[in-house]
């Protein structure tokens, strides 16, 4: 072949080739982000969504140059782990573990994958990090401890002839019992004590909180995957017994809660999903501190909260950022 003919094979090759080079080279450049969560309900499936969203604000789009996979345990351990094992065998760039036994779970499945968790109250004692400013290994992630303080502070002010304040909680699941552990000292600091009960599945949640009636002056739900999933059975013994139940999470009061103090779990996500966005562009998780969610809101419902007996004050209710439940 002359080298004139050899030229015009080339650049006919070159043609034919160009339509597909860019889908090749953008498939190249295609992400996988793998998402589970131990149990479905709205704080952490906003926590998902707002993963999503930040990575699209990022530049990597579902469906273009990102594919994500999300999985929910269904609030079973046992599940959290086998999907933190599927995981793991399918090696995405990126897990995103929401809650602390999704995270837990994911942490023992793999060493080397990147792992950015969020929505894990205490990180430390959940031993999932070395250190919040250098995690080091493969994870780092967004811890939500919750403002417990001011979470006492509200019923106090709320409920001021309260002396007990009811706890449910799944003692099974770790974030809780720094929680309780949290609110007992707050408690003490207050003049009150704390009444326990214990629920190790949902189907224990509405047995748990009949044992609180004539106990507790108000109840007091932590983040609690557990009990959260089981919401609207407390909340029904609430306005049946006039026993005020008040939440950590927000999303709780639209369900029925008197009120929270808490985040907005889509930021929450936001926050998370730009940690996963650096990592996705080549930054090691293991030098990244482990944040903190940002942001308080006062959520309240005047109209649960007069089904349980109690009248929230003007005060609470004009400084309130968002008012369910008119």
């Amino acid at each position: 072949m002359s080298f004139t003919r050899l030229l015009c094979a080339a650049a006919a090759l070159a043609a034919f080739v160009g339509p597909f080079a860019a889908p090749v080279e953008a498939l190249a450049q295609s992400k996988t982000v793998a998402i589970t969560a131990i149990v479905q309900h709205p704080a952490l499936d906003a926590t998902r969504d707002g993963v999503v969203e930040a990575l699209k604000e990022a530049g990597f789009v579902q469906g273009q140059n990102l594919k994500v996979e999300y999985q929910s345990a269904q609030g079973n351990p046992a599940t959290a782990a086998q999907i933190a094992r599927q995981f793991a065998g399918s090696r995405p760039d990126v897990i995103v573990p929401i809650s602390t036994p999704s995270a837990q779970a994911v942490a023992a499945a793999t060493r080397d994958i990147p792992v950015v968790f969020t929505a894990v109250t205490d990180p430390l004692s959940a031993q999932m990090v070395k250190s919040m400013d250098k995690p080091g290994a493969n994870i780092t992630g967004l811890s939500d401890m919750a403002p417990v303080a001011e979470h006492v502070a509200l019923i106090r002010e709320i409920v001021p002839q309260a002396k007990r304040i009811g706890v449910l909680y799944n003692p099974g699941e770790p974030n809780s019992v720094v929680l309780v552990k949290a609110l007992k000292d707050e408690a003490a600091k207050a003049g009150l004590s704390v009444v326990e009960a214990s629920v190790p599945k949902s189907s224990d949640a509405q047995p748990a909180v009949r044992s609180l009636v004539g106990k507790a002056d108000a109840v007091y739900i932590p983040l609690d995957n557990t009990v959260v999933s089981a919401l609207e059975s407390v909340i029904a013994v609430g306005h049946q017994a006039k026993l005020p139940i008040f939440s950590a999470d927000t999303d709780s009061v639209s369900r029925g809660t008197a009120a929270s103090i808490g985040f907005d779990y889509f930021q929450v996500g936001k926050q998370t999903g730009a940690i996963v966005a650096r990592v996705l562009k080549g930054e090691k998780p293991g030098d990244l501190p482990v944040a903190l969610a940002k942001g308080t809101d006062l959520f309240v419902n005047p109209k649960s909260a007069a089904a349980m007996g109690v009248t929230l004050p003007e005060a609470v209710v004009k400084r309130a950022t968002k008012v369910v439940g008119q």
